[in-house]
């Protein structure tokens, strides 16, 4: 199927690594631009390189999303080298572990890092995105519905983006733009196994998780989500907006004694 994403520029933020890099990948391979946003240094140039040595197309903008002014710099280069913007995926952040127990500023701290950049990107985008009619596309996570413990900055920021997605569906329909969020699971990314690992024993600790997996009794993966992330999008998903697409091999949903 053509999703008809040929020389569509999209923005991935955190797109160096992960699930960032893996969206990345599939829109190089539909013929998007894709505009990589982070701080990931030598990945995303490697990730780089290695799209456009295969005939794709992708540049890097080497920022961290730290403040508005730092979100608006990144929308002003996109607009000053292409020209247009027709989508916008906010993926950057991180499960920081900021718990009750660390305190007030911990949790300020993660929404800073893993919320408020995603409405700065979409707030900077809104005039090119209205031209364009594009979409946005926010990533998401389980823990803004099951919890996970020890992690209520992260959790409060997942719950945010899930509350904007459908708050922003409402607001930008009239202007033809679609917002619509991804909720992954359990996935294998780097960070994931940085949280593996500060486990005793991280194997049995991924035994026990995918085995809690009801289809496969695997762990997702990264290009799963970037394809239907892919999808979401292109005009092919033309009237879909305000959904939250749960790419979790049925996690948060089924029963876990399946």
């Amino acid at each position: 199927m053509d999703l008809e994403l040929k020389d569509k520029v999209i923005v991935v933020t955190g797109g160096g690594r992960g699930i960032g890099a893996a969206i990345v990948r599939v829109l190089a391979r539909e013929g998007a631009i894709a505009a990589i946003v982070g701080d990931a240094g030598e990945e995303a140039q490697a990730l780089v390189r290695e799209i456009n040595a295969a005939g794709g197309r992708s540049y890097y903008i080497k920022r961290y999303l730290g403040t508005p002014a730092d979100c608006e710099l990144v929308l002003g280069e996109v607009d000053d080298r292409f020209g247009r913007l027709d989508g916008l995926v906010n993926n950057a952040g991180v499960n920081d572990g900021a718990g009750l127990a660390n305190g007030p500023e911990a949790f300020r701290s993660s929404l800073r890092r893993n919320l408020f950049h995603y409405f700065d990107m979409a707030h900077y985008a809104l005039p090119a995105l209205k031209e364009s009619r594009g979409a946005i596309l926010n990533i998401a996570s389980k823990t803004a519905l099951t919890g996970q413990g020890g992690t209520s900055g992260y959790a409060a920021s997942k719950g945010g983006q899930l509350a904007l997605t459908r708050e922003w569906a409402a607001e930008l329909a009239p202007f033809g733009i679609r917002v619509n969020a991804i909720v992954p699971a359990e996935v294998r990314t780097p960070l994931y196994e940085n949280w593996l690992a500060t486990f005793d024993d991280p194997e049995r600790k991924r035994e026990e998780i995918v085995g809690r997996i009801p289809l496969g009794q695997r762990m997702t993966t990264a290009e799963e989500i970037a394809d239907t992330a892919a999808f979401l999008l292109s005009p092919r998903s033309s009237h879909t907006t305000g959904q939250w697409i749960f790419v979790d091999g049925g996690y948060v949903h089924l029963d876990r004694a399946l």
